[in-house]
């Protein structure tokens, strides 16, 4: 029977295979050995069943289905697409979607993309679409409905094991494929091991049927074809199944994220959210590796078995005892790597807390001279997680020692075993176990890895299931009127609202309220008092403990503290909606933009950098109030709208108002500013948590009459200038990574001193191990017949010393290499994070957060874990291959024939897909950022986005943004399988031809041990040259990770902290005479001067007010007196000392300032008002009580040290303000600037700073920018600025006498304003 006949007979008849299967075992047990011929012919025979199995099951049907479905009389398929899909859908096919059977299994579907990268340097609009299964729109639906079917809508039902059933219902199919291929690869990896005993005996002079040899090399080639095409659909499908689960669960994190309540918020901070996402998800989709080595071990270390068995009896019964003692040795080391591990990741998530906390922050860090001490705060971080890493990376040295050595130590129990128990060694047989040890040696390492992985996932896995199981915002506190044509704008009846449900009381009691249509209504009350959590309650941000909440038509909301989005301007206005130029010029004229808008060089395509970076306070407010008036809504809710907008603006603002349609509702939160109150129709000027008991009714009153005069100006768009952003896409490095990454990476830690000694171990480990199984091939005969030429304990005794002395070569190398890789490590991290601390606030103002923090986090976590072993491996790799090619030119030289040709094509290979999957590994870090920031920014600003209800819009924007990280990572693991099946083939060639020499040669020219030895290595040999090359341009995707480190270590830094040539004395500055002379300040080279020459001087000891129209260059002047930015031309001095030649440290501590966003850190009232310890407790007490926070500190529990939360959050914007006010009052400075400090505080809370401020530096330079002209009257003088230039600079009372000057009419403004203010208030 011919090897076609058994084909033919598994085609038309599977149960006969199946019977011969099961059989031929039972028949070799009665009769002895069967023929080898039928071994090849069902090896060959079943790999090829199995493959025809998987095509006939999880072949494409669907293109089947499409093809048989098509009338005959089309003529040919065409790839076009039915008109009535939209042109977007066009995009979603993808080259795997339409690849067909021949392109799947041999990854051609890449082929278009890696022409493409050969030719230029891709960019994100070059790579393909995700095929629709694996993107969010695809797999998340079906996880989702799943998730919620399990867990009964309800979201604390939901368990680990449900959100583990959801995860594997929307991913099956694919499990159940990736599962197939693993299955061929284990049987068809044992192949070799199996027959090279019979191919010694071959070789020996024993055949056994004609062309015996021929059918030997067939069934080692089909085994090595299927070994490898299995192996790389395998790893493809495992990531592909990864990329599904990560895609589900960002997906269902971020949602979640939008509906969380207020308490759920305050249990997990934004870092912790985004670490779910960037963490835990990743985490889950990583377990895809392991997922079926739980299965595949045991059956690999049966088949090993079988394969022992067969050559040495039961022998072998200790070699497998010995494997299982390693594999329970491996346990505990894998426990404890495990629990290194976890305490890393939570020292990592501490240092990431913090940094995140900091780069937010990092303006008023700079302004106060902190940012130095901040640093050492997160290098401290930093050295907790480097005494965890460093146990970490040992741990792994003991472990990576336990690996190498196992198969020396297996193989030197069992043949110590055959020569106690008399078994006869033969060298076939030898090699046979040798290379079954070396298959064992991976499932032995990888199985400890294993469980620490299901470990570690279940970890992830129950941390997502927490999360998901935070209570969310009640979905009925809002109710819709049953009437829309109701007068009724909302009603509030019997209401009580609290933000903590285990808090006893209620912060809001018995609230009865109601707004009819039309009606501007004014809540006012002092700090804390409720005015905020009432508009909260009214947007269903708050837990409603009983009553009915009503509302009537659709809202649209401002927030006190302003939320833009990144993005263009023109984008942060429509919010979603489309656009209607008429309308949106009509928002911009009302919210006084236009004039900003010039100024940008990109007018309203300008984008705006993160936290809306580089745009003033008042900016960023008047944007916002643009976005709500925009949207064209029934309630218009006002959370202190004019808190950060001068005097000025405030007044055009109302003026225009009017374009708030008829019967438009207005609730304005304005207890801050009085000024306000003059056109509104009624106002509770009592505090919320006393006079809301009582209710409060009012009827309808007259609406405003003034209507928003239409401008048809008929300008023509102006053409732009081409300038840059000051937000620039994300630099990347493009090419080849330079030489120079490589050499500093290696020469970082002791200047590369270690780096010889570690390769000198690897070469003595590799010639020690093929010195041992040489000296076990050649002392051993080919068969019983030969007596061995060395007794069995001299065999043995060699062979152990040989393996000792390999396994402590491995050992010190494993110990240098970990020292090596935590050095350098730490060396990165610390030249990175000085430098970007060190950087000037340009670098911040350009740079999101995102990319920082992806550095800090995703880059250096790899330079911590992964690049020392990933560098290394190269390097062995490429010294045991040369090993490789040493033995087997001991029996056959001639393979260099082919080797050499093949060598060349694989390298020829690898340069033709470097180029793109380098460039795809970077898009992945690129892609990666925008993920997070989105998400970050989407976490702070959930409530603007329900109460816009924009949910399902800001989900769409993930899941695109979700899809667009994941495209680059499917891609990169396509290319990779796309080369490495490619390299299987040409090595498995490489083998083959080998092989046919060996057999070629007349019998008795070459040792058949040593030839058998050389096939054993022979074995390895695809495996190993796939492994290098794959390895190499693994290592050239991941040394991008050190390219970006190092990218961030070359930031230009700003001016020296101290200048020991220019320190100023220790009372300077003693008299606060500032000097500004020629000042011209530009924020970057690129952008236009927003100072434009100013010259004055503001005399020591006295109070200096700046007012001028938003924009007009207040804040940046501050910021040049700070040297946040350096001036482009002109200087200032202080007491006759340029600024510019002094150090900043020494600038900046000797000033002092209140900034314009009141900022706190997670922490303690103390470390928020002394943060560099430098003052005593009684002296932070005396502080906060000429703030007013005394009495509120001393209730909370733990007083100085009570805490505070992420950003202040537990702290209203009144009472950040005051703790900033405090700072000032601890440190004392002889020059003070007032930001436009008192923004966020009420009139009252306003006099009693200014009071205090004139109290306690009555002797000392006060700066004040102000909106609210009462701050600046007092003054001793006034300088008012317009567009970067001084337009007036006098003493207030002169101005005022002059009636012409700008700042007497902003004064009359304010007056008539205010005057109407009482007056209305005197009517109510």
């Amino acid at each position: 029977m011919g090897s076609l006949d058994v084909l033919l007979m598994f085609f038309s008849d599977p149960a006969s295979l199946m019977y011969s299967a099961t059989t031929d075992p039972v028949l070799y047990r009665k009769h002895g050995f069967l023929k080898t011929r039928v071994w090849v012919f069902d090896i060959v025979s079943s790999i090829a069943g199995l493959f025809f199995f998987y095509v006939g099951l999880f072949g494409k049907k669907e293109r089947e289905e499409v093809l048989f479905q098509e009338p005959l009389l089309n003529g040919s398929r065409s790839d076009s697409v039915d008109v009535s899909k939209k042109s977007d859908e066009v995009e979603i096919v993808s080259p795997f979607t339409k690849a067909s059977l021949f392109d799947i299994l041999t990854f051609s579907w890449m082929s278009p993309l890696l022409a493409v990268g050969y030719k230029k340097i891709i960019d994100f609009e070059d790579v393909p679409q995700l095929d629709g299964n694996d993107s969010v729109n695809g797999v998340y639906p079906i996880f989702k409905n799943k998730l919620d079917s399990y867990s009964n809508n309800i979201s604390s039902e939901v368990t680990t094991l449900k959100l583990v059933k959801a995860l594997l219902f929307c991913t099956w199919r694919e499990i159940l494929i990736s599962a197939f291929f693993p299955l061929v690869y284990a049987l068809a990896s044992y192949v070799g091991p199996f027959l090279i005993d019979t191919f010694v005996q071959y070789l020996n002079g024993r055949r056994e049927f004609k062309n015996e040899g021929y059918y030997l090399v067939s069934a080692f080639f089909v085994a090595k074809i299927a070994e490898g095409l299995s192996q790389r659909h395998w790893f493809f499908r495992v990531q592909q199944v990864g990329m599904r689960a990560r895609a589900a669960l960002i997906a269902v994190v971020y949602q979640k994220g939008l509906t969380l309540s207020s308490q759920s918020r305050q249990d997990r901070t934004s870092g912790e959210i985004i670490n779910y996402m960037t963490v835990d998800a990743e985490r889950i989709g990583d377990f895809t590796w392991n997922m079926h080595d739980l299965w595949m071990v045991p059956l690999q270390i049966i088949l090993a078995l079988l394969i022992l068995y067969k050559n040495l009896g039961l022998a072998s019964i200790a070699g497998f005892v010995t494997t299982v003692i390693f594999m329970l040795a491996n346990i505990p080391l894998g426990n404890l790597q495990e629990k290194f591990q976890e305490k890393l990741m939570d020292s990592k998530d501490e240092r990431m807390k913090a940094t995140s906390e900091i780069l937010r922050n990092m303006r008023i860090l700079k302004l106060q001279g902190w940012e130095m001490k901040f640093f050492s705060k997160v290098v401290e971080l930093r050295k907790n997680e480097e005494g965890w890493l460093r146990k970490y990376v040992y741990s792994w040295a003991l472990a990576s020692f336990v690996f190498w050595g196992a198969p020396s130590f297996v193989s030197a129990v069992t043949f110590g075993t055959c020569i106690l128990m008399g078994i006869p060694l033969e060298s076939g047989k030898i090699l046979s176990a040798l290379a079954t040890f070396r298959i064992l040696q991976e499932p032995i390492f990888n199985f400890p890895d294993t469980i620490s992985m299901i470990a570690q996932t279940k970890v992830s896995l129950d941390r997502l299931a927490s999360f998901l199981r935070l209570s969310d915002l009640q979905h009925n506190v809002i109710e819709k009127f049953p009437t829309p044509s109701s007068n009724v704008a909302f009603e509030i009846s019997n209401g009580n609202f609290l933000w903590d449900p285990s808090t006893p009381d209620p912060l809001l009691k018995d609230l009865h309220l109601q707004v009819l249509h039309g009606m501007k209504v004014a809540v006012c009350g002092a700090i804390g008092s409720g005015k905020s959590s009432l508009l909260s309650c009214l947007l269903g941000e708050m837990t409603k403990l009983s009553g009915t909440t009503r509302l009537n038509g659709t809202k649209a909301y401002v927030a006190q503290s302003p939320w833009i989005q990144s993005g263009k301007i023109e984008e942060n206005i429509l919010f979603g909606r489309e656009m209607d130029r008429e309308r949106y010029e009509r928002v911009l004229e009302a919210c006084s933009l236009k004039t900003d808008l010039e100024i940008f060089s990109f007018g309203d395509q300008t984008i705006i950098g993160e936290r809306g970076i580089n745009l003033s306070g008042g900016q960023k407010q008047r944007i916002q109030i643009a976005r709500a008036l925009y949207q064209d809504a029934d309630i218009y809710l006002f959370d202190d709208p004019f808190s950060a907008v001068d005097a000025h603006t405030g007044a055009h603002l109302y003026k225009y108002f009017e374009i708030l349609s008829s019967g438009t509702d207005f609730m304005e939160l304005v207890g801050a500013h009085k000024k306000a109150l003059s056109s509104l129709d009624s106002v509770d000027t009592e505090p919320v948590s006393v006079n809301l008991r009582n209710g409060l009714q009012a009827g309808d009153m007259s609406k405003s009459k003034n209507v928003l005069e239409k401008e048809e100006d008929g300008k023509i768009d102006k053409i732009i200038e081409q300038k840059a952003q000051i937000v620039e896409e994300e630099e990347r490095e493009k090419g080849r990574v330079g030489f120079q990454v490589y050499w500093k990476y290696i020469t970082t830690a002791y200047k590369g001193g270690l780096v010889p000694l570690i390769l000198l171990a690897q070469i003595i480990f590799q010639v020690l191990q093929i010195g041992s199984n040489y000296w076990m091939a050649s002392t051993t005969p080919a068969s019983k017949d030969v007596k061995p030429p060395v007794n069995g304990f001299t065999l043995i005794f060699v062979y152990v010393v040989l393996a000792i002395g390999s396994s402590f070569c491995v050992l010190v190398r494993a110990l240098l290499l970990s020292t090596a890789g935590y050095k350098t490590a730490t060396l990165l991290f610390q030249k990175m994070h000085l430098c970007i601390f060190r950087a000037p606030m340009s670098f911040f103002d350009s740079t999101p957060s995102g990319r920082i923090l992806n550095r800090a986090s995703t880059d250096q976590t790899e330079v911590d874990l992964n690049m020392p072993s990933q560098i290394a491996v190269v390097a062995f790799l490429i010294i045991q291959l040369l090993g490789v090619i040493a033995v087997m030119s001991q029996v056959a030289w001639q393979v260099f024939v082919i080797f050499i040709p093949v060598i060349a094509t694989c390298i020829l290979y690898q340069q033709y897909y470097i180029p793109t999957a380098r460039e795809l590994s970077r898009l992945i870090g690129v892609c990666q950022a925008p993920v997070i920031q989105h998400f970050a920014e989407s976490v702070s600003g959930s409530t603007t986005i329900r109460s816009f209800n924009q949910e399902s819009r800001f989900m769409d924007d993930n899941r695109k943004l979700t899809d667009g990280s994941s495209r680059p990572k499917f891609y990169v693991a396509g290319a990779m399988e796309w080369l490495c099946i490619r390299l299987d083939l040409l090595s498995s060639v490489t083998f083959a031809f080998s092989l046919v020499f060996l057999i070629s040669m007349p019998e008795g020219v070459i040792d058949p041990g040593i030839a058998g030895l050389a096939v054993t290595y022979g074995l390895t040999l695809n495996m190993l040259q796939a492994w290098f090359i794959w390895d190499l341009c693994n290592l050239e995707n991941k040394i991008i990770c050190v390219e970006r480190i190092i990218q961030y270590t070359c930031i230009p830094s700003e001016p020296p902290l101290t200048i020991e040539a220019n320190k100023p004395d220790g009372n300077w500055p003693s008299f606060g005479k500032i000097d500004i002379c020629g000042l011209q300040v530009r924020y970057a080279p690129h952008m236009p001067l927003v100072l434009r020459g100013i010259s004055c001087t503001f005399p020591g000891g006295m109070k200096t007010g700046i007012v001028g129209r938003t924009g007009s260059g207040k804040s940046t002047l501050i910021q040049t007196l700070f040297r946040i930015v350096e001036p482009a031309a002109g200087q200032i001095l202080i007491d006759n000392i340029n600024l510019s030649a002094i150090g900043l440290h020494d600038l900046r501590s000797r000033l002092s300032i209140i900034p314009q966003d009141p900022t706190m850190f997670e922490g303690t009232v103390r470390s928020n008002l002394d943060p560099l310890e430098e003052y005593k407790d009684e002296e932070i007490w005396e502080a906060l009580d000429m703030c007013q926070l005394g009495d509120e500190v001393r209730k909370k529990e733990g007083k100085l040290d009570c805490s505070v939360n992420e950003n202040g959050e537990n702290w209203s914007m009144g009472q950040r303000q005051l703790v900033c006010l405090g700072r000032v009052l601890l440190k004392r400075s002889k020059v003070l600037v007032l930001d436009e400090a008192t923004a966020s505080v009420d009139t009252a809370t306003d006099n009693m700073i200014q009071q205090t401020l004139r109290q306690h530096f009555r002797d000392s330079t006060v700066i004040t920018i102000a909106h609210r002209i009462t701050s600046v009257l007092d003054s001793d003088m006034v300088l008012l600025l317009d567009h970067g230039l001084i337009a007036e600079y006098d003493i207030p009372t002169r101005l005022l006498e002059n009636k012409s000057s700008s700042f007497s009419k902003l004064v009359a403004e304010f007056t008539v304003r205010s005057s109407s203010s009482f007056g209305s208030l005197s009517d109510l």
